[in-house]
């Protein structure tokens, strides 16, 4: 049977001085199933997009501000995932300039600055502990993950660097 993932990005975005990160809480919708998480800002790609130009058009739409400089960190492969058990294939970026200012709300919640050393406290997909540090470390390879879900919860993390 073919893999046919849905493809999404999701971005990190720092503060100018590169201490804080926004993140959405997810609390406007209370059927969302990302509810009273918090993620990085991000969506699924359209048909006619390639990666960076969804990651930018994604962070325009949710934050309304421009990325002047993204990196991309990683991939992570989600099998599982999602709210009905699908495959999500999620290219990871961080963005470490942008112009504008980012919005204080959008249709998914708030918008937080947070201390990039606080957000391991924060409630998020339990996932996310494990590609976090990766997205914030200095190592300037990017990362290729595998986390299978199984009911809503990480049943496994492998990932390479090259």
């Amino acid at each position: 049977m073919p893999y046919t993932p849905i493809i999404g990005t999701v971005g990190y975005i720092l503060s100018p001085d590169k201490k804080e990160v926004l993140l959405v809480h997810r609390n406007a919708r209370p059927e969302d199933h990302n509810i009273g998480k918090y993620m990085g800002l991000g969506g699924k790609m359209e048909r006619a997009e390639d990666v960076a130009t969804c990651m930018r058009r994604e962070i325009f739409e949710e934050a309304g501000i421009e990325c002047i400089e993204m990196v991309l960190r990683g991939t992570v492969n989600w099998t599982g995932f999602g709210k009905n058990g699908e495959d999500w294939l999620g290219f990871v970026f961080r963005i470490d300039a942008f112009t504008g200012t980012p919005f204080q709300s959008n249709a998914e919640g708030n918008l937080e600055w947070v201390p990039i050393d606080q957000i391991y406290s924060l409630p998020m997909w339990e996932g996310d502990n494990h590609f976090l540090p990766l997205v914030f470390d200095s190592d300037p390879r990017p990362f290729h993950g595998y986390m299978p879900y199984d009911n809503c919860k990480p049943i496994g993390w492998s990932y390479v660097r090259m």
